[in-house]
Formats: structure tokens, C-alpha cells, sequence
């Protein structure tokens, strides 16, 4: 059984680039506009244009390295952004002038660069993190006003990413120090409540799954991606498979909720990889990293060929690479090997092998230029919407990519 090869091809560049290195885009939950962290401005781009619509400036002193749109809001949008002058800001769309943005209150309390910036589910509460090692849980408590409810002091290194489970107000956070830590709120003290252990490097990016295309009755599981050059799945281990400790990791937990290590993707990347999105639409993956490339992933089921004797089952291989600009098979195919996959049981009893498979990939998508971020988005053309991937990188220029 083999995997049919799909292709990222180019789209469209956001016009014009950033005049410097970009760190970051992200995509409004609901309005079709994308804000994109750069050198001492933020700018919002048309989803629908590709144009620039407007550049925020002021508030920071030095450049702006990560943003988050608050959720929930209806016409007016209201975004946080974290800076290298170690604040955040809070920014607020004018309601007679969408083009005009009010810089309403500025979060202090980081003692160098803010790497990182989120909004939990709910939009009441912000988490940052920061060379300092430390993240910050903040609330919202009134309009322009916010209090610190937790300073979370436990990594050993540079923290390099937040996420906000898409549905409880549970933190991860991932860190120079090679873990990530899972944070939760008890009684009215934030504490941490897993230390995930088995990335080699620095954890560069942490998502969670979307609830969108989870399988029924799961919790959301946790990708990240590493210096190591690997991506790796987590899930949490269900209380009657706390004593089956995961062979892929060490998981240690301060408060019994444990998580372990569910498989790797498969490796296709050379250098450090920097991001992870997960589609809400198709449940893909990508990444993007120090070596210019852009690869999906998608999570496909056979049965498990150990317990299968029937049916001719053959090997399930990764199929090569196709670069648009070429249409030319870049590697060989390589089989899926143990570690990449995860085993469950069907409706009817049949063990079920679910496994990571590398489906497309395009190499030097911004040239010689390392790739920072990569996020799906929605735009809208000839009436509909359509998902998409946008990649940011160190050339200033943010890219628009489909897959077929």
C-alpha cells in the first residue's frame, strides 16, 4: 500500500515585504487580515488582496518578535504583541478607522526579550515567555486593565514558545533547556504539572492539536519540533496506563497528570526546524525550518501489519518529495519505520496502525533564507474559502502556499 505525492506550489508574496527580517505571521481567527511581527513594526496584510493595510508603530522601543489576536472579539480586533524590549503590548483596532490602531496599555515585568505571546481559548488571559527563563500568565480584569496572576520561574533556559490548549486553560511551554512543561491552575496557585523530556536540542515550537478532526473521545495531543531535527507527538496517558511508562521518553509530574511521548514524524529535515501548524481543515502538519524547506505531513491508518496476516498488506513507504518548480522526485522513498507510528484499536477490534507520513515537501522556498514561521490560514477567492499555508523568513517576505 503506497501514499499518493501531493504538491506545495507558490501562490502569491505579501506586498510589499518587510523591509528587515520577519519573525512571525499569524492569521486573525475571523477577520480575513494576518499581522505580521518585524523590525520595530507590526504590519497587517489583506488575506484577500495580499496588500498591506496598515503599519503599526510606537509602543515598543525595539522590534516586535511575536503577536497573538485576541479571540472572541466581533468588529473590533485587539491584538498583544511581545517585543525585544521586553514589554507587551496591547493594541486596539479604531472602530471608525480599521486602518488606525490605539496602543492602549503596555504589560512590564520581563527582564529581557519577549520571545513569545498567546491568548488562552477563553481571551481572559495572556501568557508570555521570555529570555528570562520565566513565563508570565496574565488577566485581563477590566477594560485596558490586566494583573500577573503567575510567574512560572522552572525552566533552566531561554523559553522559546506558549500555546494555550484549544479548550482548558492548560499552558506549554518550551524551552533552551530541551523540555517542555505543561502548566495548570490549583485552587489559585499555577503550577507545573508535567515536564515533557526527550527533545536532544532546544524546543523551538510547541501547537496543540485543533478540535477539528481530533479522533472521538481523545484528548488533544501536543507536537513539537527541536534543534534535534525531529517533531514529536505527545499525548496524555490515561489513568488506568499510568503504570505503561512511554519507551520513547522520560516523563516526570508534580501532580500525577502525565504525558508520554506518542511517536516522531518522519525526519526530513537537515537543520534546526523553528515551526509546527496544524491544520483545522485537513489535520495536516507542516514545518519549516533553518533549511528553507516546507513539508506536510498527514496521519494515515493501516492495519498493523504484526497482527494482520490477511489481505496481501504491503509496507506503508513515504512517497518522494515533488517540488512545483521541478515536478522531479528530490529523495527515494523510505519506509515508515516503528517509532513514527501509533497503534490503536478499530470499532470491530482490528488493530489499527496509525502513522506520520511526509506527503509533500519544497526545498529553498525563500531562497538561501532560514524559514521563521508557518501557519495555516483561510483565504477567500472567487467566492469561497480555501486553506492555506503562510511562511515567514529572514528575507522580510511572507509567502502564500497551497497543497494538491
Amino acid at each position: 500500500m503506497s501514499m499518493t505525492s501531493h504538491i506545495i506550489y507558490h501562490v502569491a508574496n505579501l506586498t510589499p515585504s518587510c523591509p528587515s527580517r520577519a519573525w512571525l505571521s499569524k492569521p486573525h481567527p475571523t477577520l480575513p487580515i494576518l499581522a505580521t511581527a518585524t523590525a520595530n513594526a507590526l504590519r497587517i496584510y489583506s488575506l484577500t488582496s495580499f496588500n498591506l493595510l496598515s503599519t503599526i508603530t510606537g509602543g515598543h522601543k525595539r522590534s516586535i518578535r511575536s503577536c497573538s489576536w485576541k479571540p472572541g472579539t466581533k468588529e473590533q480586533a485587539v491584538i498583544a504583541t511581545g517585543s525585544f524590549d521586553a514589554s507587551v503590548g496591547i493594541w486596539s483596532q479604531e472602530e471608525d478607522d480599521k486602518e488606525d490602531w490605539r496602543f492602549a496599555i503596555v504589560l512590564d515585568g520581563h527582564e529581557s526579550e519577549v520571545k513569545s505571546v498567546t491568548w488562552s481559548a477563553g481571551g481572559n488571559l495572556i501568557a508570555t515567555c521570555s529570555r528570562d527563563k520565566s513565563v508570565w500568565i496574565w488577566e485581563e480584569v477590566g477594560e485596558d486593565d490586566f494583573e500577573t496572576v503567575a510567574v512560572l520561574q522552572e525552566h533552566d533556559g531561554d523559553v522559546k514558545c506558549v500555546a494555550w490548549h484549544p479548550e482548558e486553560e492548560l499552558l506549554a511551554s518550551a524551552s533552551y533547556d530541551d523540555d517542555i512543561r505543561l502548566w495548570r491552575e490549583d485552587v489559585d496557585d499555577w503550577g507545573c504539572v508535567s515536564v515533557l523530556e526527550g527533545h536532544e536540542s532546544t524546543v523551538w515550537a510547541v501547537e496543540w492539536e485543533p478540535i477539528q478532526g481530533r479522533k472521538e473521545g481523545a484528548d488533544s495531543r501536543l507536537v513539537s519540533c527541536s534543534e534535534d531535527g525531529t517533531i514529536r507527538m505527545w499525548k496524555k496517558q490515561p489513568n488506568q496506563e499510568r503504570q505503561q511508562q512511554s519507551r520513547l521518553s522520560i516523563i516526570r509530574s508534580t501532580s500525577g497528570e502525565k504525558w508520554e511521548e506518542e511517536s516522531h514524524l518522519p525526519k526530513r529535515h537537515v537543520r534546526t526546524i523553528y515551526s509546527v501548524a496544524w491544520s483545522t481543515e485537513t489535520h495536516r502538519i507542516v514545518s519549516v525550518g533553518g533549511d528553507g524547506k516546507i513539508v506536510v505531513y498527514e496521519e494515515r491508518s493501516t492495519p498493523d501489519l504484526q497482527n494482520s496476516h490477511t489481505n496481501g498488506v504491503e509496507p506503508v513507504t513515504e512517497q518522494p518529495s515533488v517540488n512545483s518548480a521541478t515536478s522531479e522526485s528530490t529523495e527515494p522513498p523510505m519506509e515508515i519505520s516503528a517509532e513514527e507510528s501509533s497503534t490503536a484499536n478499530a470499532p470491530n477490534g482490528e488493530k489499527v496502525t496509525w502513522s506520520w507520513q511526509a506527503i509533500a515537501e519544497y526545498d529553498y522556498a525563500h531562497g538561501v533564507f532560514e524559514i521563521n514561521h508557518v501557519v495555516w490560514a483561510k483565504v477567500k477567492a472567487n467566492g469561497s474559502s480555501q486553506e492555506v499555508i503562510v511562511t515567514t523568513g529572514d528575507d522580510g517576505e511572507v509567502k502564500i502556499w497551497k497543497v494538491s
